[in-house]
């Protein structure tokens, strides 16, 4: 028997080598692995770039920096996308606010790689293809979905969510291999 397969004498590199070929998890069906693998990665990219944010925002309230200092429209209109409830105070209802507020954004940013990463594995198992048609649907829904988890969402708003989805997987899956 390999000494990589009995699980008594293994040794920390052979966990760690084996770590890279076969992911984070390993539920037993490649299709899950998939999808847990790309939710645990992309919300914790959602949890880190939203409290970067509201980090960047309370240095740059903190210093009295505003549009007119040459700041960007584009990062000065950021600021509506703060967190709600948190006004650069250190007390522990903005502590409850910021955490409350980044598992929301690490959820959604969950919630669209896995779904749309798992749409896309399922769709190219059952058509037996990888193509932009896969994409475009795994966008529509993932976009769907997404709209669906904002406050006050209107049948409008989850349309065009779908088709911004749908667009963007399509270019993106057209697009590979060119650039």
């Amino acid at each position: 028997m390999n000494s990589n397969s009995n699980l008594e004498t293994r040794t920390l590199l052979d966990e760690l080598s084996d770590f890279n070929k076969g992911g984070l998890f390993d539920f037993g069906h490649p299709l899950v692995n998939r999808i847990a693998e790309s939710f645990v990665k992309a919300a914790g990219i959602g949890a880190v770039q939203a409290v970067s944010r509201e980090a960047y925002f309370t240095v740059i309230e903190g210093t009295g920096i505003d549009n007119a200092g040459g700041m960007p429209p584009e990062i000065s209109g950021a600021k509506k996308n703060r967190f709600h409830g948190l006004r650069g105070e250190t007390s522990s209802k903005s502590i409850e606010a910021m955490v409350k507020n980044t598992g929301k954004e690490s959820f959604q940013w969950g919630l669209a790689a896995g779904l749309y990463s798992g749409l896309t594995y399922g769709m190219k198992e059952a058509r037996g293809t990888h193509d932009w048609k896969n994409s475009a649907v795994a966008g529509a829904i993932t976009g769907a979905a997404l709209a669906c988890t904002s406050d006050n969402t209107s049948h409008e708003q989850i349309a065009q969510c779908a088709i911004t989805g749908a667009a963007i997987s399509t270019a993106a899956n057209l697009l590979t291999g060119i650039f």
